[in-house]
């Protein structure tokens, strides 16, 4: 590396700082002694004799008081040489560039401030994303306390304006119908008097569960109640009026008068009257005036509005759509369900109806065999004299009416109660078989013994004697 020239260079310190550095020729030489004197070919020099790049020895200076100290950065680069300083030299160069010193430079400091502004810039950036968010946290809390304050305040303004303060006074009847919403229950008991607005029972019904459970029915309830007090009413079934109508598989049609009689608190005239008023109770033609085996079986609830023709005629309308539904021409309905009807007065087995079913058939074709035509039917026999179960004695076998198919061949002018669909799906589809004869060996159990002969209807017949003998009272018609 060459020898810096004899003429002074100013320092970089010196150009920014305005100083000016005079550099005596006393001091050039020492430095150029002590460089020849310390750098070997061997240690510290390259091939051209000067120092290497890796061990150039950096000048030092001597104080005032004998101190001897390192050049500063600008010192040593004047005079071309790569300095080599101690770890305790760097760190007193790096506090003395933390704080700030004069030797540093231009471009360093602009590369400071630089990222002191950029770290500045993103801490006013998170600054300000962090205020949005507690803003807008605020702001939710404030709007859904005022929606709370609003809502209380309109519920407790709304109450009071809408709703009787209760429990009521006097006794009134309320039906509900079925299918109905807490809306039209809630119209209902306005138009009773019972509460004083659809909104306050609507409020009351969607806040509680239980309210999905109201059945349909006839309730008694006071005027003038709380909404909430009107609910309770309805949930309670010892609040509900018997105003239910049933008709079992079976049942014969003087049972279902007597039912209407005695919950809807007619007469037995007005419910004859009824019966009698076919067109008004949409009796088809076929049924030849006669309601007996078209009458629905099911229950039936009972409005304030109803009267006994209006209930008549939905059991006999349940009836029509049945048969329309299973696919029976209306010139077969009548003797489809006069066959069901003796099949469920015979069999209360589901097992045991499509064969019991097939006898029947078989019977009335036999016109030329063992039974001649003649269906033989104890429930028939039981009909005909006014009886709904048992066996028949001899004097009910031996009871000339048209019902009596053992002294009547075919079958008996009308249903003799009210088929069930399980029996009249056995009619439309009967058993595959070539039985004539049939016994319930056991009516506690219904066992049934089917034959295709008289001699095998006998054997079975003796079985159903043992059981009589050891049960009378079971066996007895009534």
């Amino acid at each position: 590396m060459s020898t810096p020239p004899p003429y002074p260079f100013r320092s970089r310190r010196e150009i920014h700082s305005g100083e000016r550095k005079v550099y005596s020729d006393a001091e050039l030489h020492e430095q150029h002694a002590s460089q020849d004197a310390t750098a070997t070919p061997a240690q510290g020099t390259d091939l051209r004799g000067g120092p290497s790049r890796d061990e150039a020895v950096a000048p030092v200076r001597e104080t005032a008081q004998g101190e001897r100290t390192l050049p500063s950065f600008d010192e040593v680069t004047d005079t071309g040489a790569t300095p080599r300083v101690s770890g305790a030299a760097l760190r007193q160069r790096s506090a003395a560039q933390g704080a700030e010193s004069p030797s540093e430079t231009t471009g360093m400091r602009s590369r400071r401030l630089a990222s002191e502004r950029r770290a500045a810039r993103k801490r006013k950036r998170r600054r300000r994303v962090r205020s949005f968010f507690i803003i807008v946290l605020v702001l939710g809390l404030l709007a859904g306390a005022s929606y709370v304050a609003y809502d209380q305040l309109f519920n407790s303004s709304t109450t009071a304006s809408d709703d009787f303060p209760g429990p009521g006074t006097g006794s009134v009847e309320v039906t509900i119908v079925e299918n109905s919403s807490g809306r039209d229950i809630g119209q209902r008991l306005v138009d009773a008097g019972v509460v004083k607005s659809v909104g306050a029972f609507v409020r009351q019904f969607e806040k509680t569960p239980a309210s999905m459970s109201i059945r349909p029915g006839t309730y008694r309830l006071k005027q003038q109640m709380s909404a909430a007090g009107a609910l309770a009413g309805l949930l309670d079934e010892t609040n509900r009026v018997d105003s239910t109508i049933t008709i079992t598989s079976g049942q014969k049609m003087s049972e279902v008068k007597k039912r209407i009689v005695d919950i809807m608190g007619v007469t037995e005239e007005q419910v004859d009257a009824a019966f009698a008023d076919t067109e008004a109770i949409g009796l088809p033609s076929e049924a030849g005036g006669n309601a007996e085996g078209w009458l629905l079986p099911g229950s039936y609830e009972v409005s304030e509005d109803d009267t006994p023709t209006t209930v008549i005629a939905r059991m006999v309308k349940g009836t029509v759509d049945e048969l329309d539904r299973l696919g029976v021409a209306p010139a077969d309905r009548q003797t489809v369900l006069i066959k069901a009807s003796i099949v469920d007065g015979e069999m209360n087995i589901d097992k045991y109806m499509p064969m019991v079913a097939r006898v029947i058939e078989n019977r009335l074709a036999d016109t030329n065999g063992e039974t001649k035509g003649y269906l033989g039917m104890d429930s028939t026999v039981l009909y005909g004299v006014g009886k709904t179960n048992g066996v028949p004695d001899q004097a009910d076998l031996d009871n000339d009416n048209p019902y009596n198919t053992r002294l009547h061949a075919g079958l008996p002018p009308t249903p003799i109660g009210q088929p069930s669909e399980k029996a009249i799906k056995a009619v439309l589809n009967p058993a595959e078989g070539n039985w004539l004869y049939f016994v319930t060996v056991n009516l506690d159990t219904g066992e049934t013994l089917f034959a295709s002969t008289l001699e095998e209807q006998e054997k079975n017949r003796e079985q159903f004697k043992a059981y009589c003998s050891a049960n009378p009272k079971v066996c007895t018609a009534s």
